[in-house]
């Protein structure tokens, strides 16, 4: 019923990917319909396997209805596809059953997740449903061209089906969810208005500290870290903000977190990522952080990573040395 106006409606309100790429869900639409082939795949990606990311878990807790209204709304709209409800380990457990029951009758299969955060990666998400090596693929050809098993397949995530069933039904009103967490007195998932700044929301939520802080926002592991006078811009990404209490926050095991984490989550299928978090690890345990030498390992990690990953390890590492770290 939606399927001659979803588009153009897609378009016109601009809405963006709510996984962290904001790439324009209308123009990814437009592009899967218009490719070849004799079938297509649609995949709704609930991986959020960032720590600190929280939002989807929350829209398929309290709105599933929403998510799976917009999912039979590319089901229409894409011709000759099928879906995957691509799911973590734990939100497959949790869901797997009040899922079932409204995607019934319905071409829609539901997927456990079985690798750690790389496995959320787009093309590495192909990779798990089709039973092959969990790392992710090079691109071109992207996923609207030839995804899973080579057919075009549209993929995004959670809260991006949620607006597009707000969209079509006219109830839209250009919000997006924001994870609030860290040293808050009300942390949660909120539905706020896109274009407000940090500050806005911090305020709004009853979350603005009293005290010397500093935030990640953006993502939970792969946020940019910024100081109070920064908080006059958009959360952009995957919607998290985390605050941190200057005075009681251990820098040192903050970085030892954020290089655990890369560490042990990286797909080790590129030297630059590979070796680069492993130099960074190697530095963090031995509480030595040569500045010097880690920016440049930085530089080429994003300069030359193979995939969206070591890209993201740059940010939280660079904002913090560079705003915090070399004056703590």
């Amino acid at each position: 019923m939606f399927t001659q106006d979803i588009i153009p409606k897609l378009k016109k309100h601009k809405l963006l990917g709510r996984g962290g790429a904001a790439f324009p869900t209308g123009i990814k639409w437009k592009m899967v319909k218009k490719a070849k082939g004799e079938r297509k795949y649609i995949i709704c990606n609930a991986a959020e396997g960032e720590p600190g990311v929280f939002k989807d878990g929350y829209i398929l807790e309290t709105c599933p209805e929403e998510v799976i209204e917009g999912i039979k709304i590319a089901l229409e709209t894409i011709d000759n596809s099928s879906a995957y409800i691509y799911l973590r380990k734990d939100y497959y457990q949790k869901f797997k059953s009040s899922l079932e029951k409204l995607i019934q009758d319905l071409p829609i299969t539901l997927f456990k997740k079985t690798g750690g955060y790389i496995s959320g990666e787009e093309t590495t998400v192909f990779q798990a449903i089709e039973g092959k090596i969990e790392e992710p693929r090079i691109k071109p050809p992207y996923p609207p061209q030839a995804g899973l098993w080579g057919y075009p397949t549209l993929i995004n995530n959670v809260e991006t089906f949620y607006y597009i069933a707000k969209i079509a039904k006219g109830e839209y009103k250009r919000t997006r969810f924001y994870s609030i967490s860290g040293d808050v007195e009300n942390p949660g998932v909120y539905e706020l208005p896109e274009n407000w700044l940090v500050e806005n929301i911090l305020k709004e939520t009853k979350n603005y500290p009293d005290f010397d802080f500093f935030i990640q926002s953006g993502g939970a592991m792969s946020g940019e870290i910024q100081i109070p006078e920064e908080l006059n811009q958009l959360v952009r990404g995957q919607g998290a903000i985390i605050v941190y209490n200057r005075k009681t926050t251990n820098l040192d095991t903050l970085l030892q977190k954020w290089a655990n984490f890369f560490n042990k989550e990286n797909c080790d299928k590129c030297v630059p990522c590979r070796e680069g978090v492993y130099r960074i690890k190697e530095m963090v345990d031995n509480h030595k952080i040569d500045e010097q030498a880690l920016e440049d390992i930085l530089f080429v990690m994003n300069e030359t990573s193979f995939c969206a990953l070591g890209k993201a390890a740059v940010v939280p590492f660079k904002s913090l040395i560079e705003k915090i770290y070399h004056i703590k």
